[in-house]
């Protein structure tokens, strides 16, 4: 396995465990859903949560950045195909967890809840 593939399993890692202490109850990681994945589907306060984790380990890579319109699309596509194949019927909710560190020295994360609303249907 690639060494960055190494660094976002240790990632994904960290943040489930930083989920269930938060009182998240995973559901499912890793779902691939035609050409999209989700990184972590969760339930919390009666929500199923999506939560895309991104992993840095320097200072010089701003993962936020990562989550622009066109993530934000395939997220919620997505996101959208997972909820009609399991006919959900709970309200949803977008979070975005960064892990910084590395299995060697520890990591520093930050979570930000409802990170993004999905774009409308049809929006370009």
């Amino acid at each position: 396995m690639a060494r960055h593939n190494d660094t976002g399993a240790w990632g994904e890692n960290v943040a489930r465990e930083f989920l269930i202490g938060k009182g998240y109850a995973i559901v499912d990681t890793n779902v691939r859903l035609g050409h999209n994945e989700l990184d972590i589907v969760a339930m919390h306060h009666n929500r199923i949560v999506f939560v895309e984790v991104k992993t840095r380990t320097n200072e010089a890579f701003d993962p936020v950045e990562a989550i622009d319109r066109k993530k934000i699309l395939h997220l919620s596509r997505a996101a959208d195909a997972y909820v009609r194949a399991y006919s959900i019927p709970h309200e949803v909710q977008f979070d975005v967890i960064v892990v910084a560190g590395n299995p060697e020295n520890g990591a520093e994360i930050t979570h930000y809840p409802d990170a993004f609303m999905p774009p409308l249907t049809g929006a370009r």
